[in-house]
């Protein structure tokens, strides 16, 4: 019973905490790394450029030069340069006769 209990812990930990420390490591890495300029995508799926960066917050410039302070956490990912292409071609309609 004991190494049922064992490796049901051992389990739990390399399928659950493991990977979730290793999220967190590359999330707290990819926030220390942000500068101005950079393009990133927020929690709710806005997606700005960082202007400013102060120690717990930044500052991201929206569409008309709105500029919104965020603190970091809001951040969830920086977006790469091929991120802003579309994935799909969009083609004008055909006009009918």
């Amino acid at each position: 019973m004991l190494i049922i209990m064992v490796l049901m812990v051992a389990a739990f930990y390399f399928l659950i905490i493991a990977p979730q420390r290793k999220r967190q490591k590359a999330a707290k890495k990819m926030l220390s790394e942000l500068k101005s300029g950079d393009k990133v995508l927020t929690i709710g799926g806005a997606i700005g450029t960082v202007t400013n960066i102060k120690e717990k917050t930044l500052v991201i410039r929206f569409g008309d030069n709105a500029k919104i302070e965020f603190i970091k956490s809001a951040v969830q990912e920086k977006l790469t340069p091929s991120d802003d292409k579309p994935d799909v071609e969009v083609k004008p309609e055909l006009e009918s006769k």
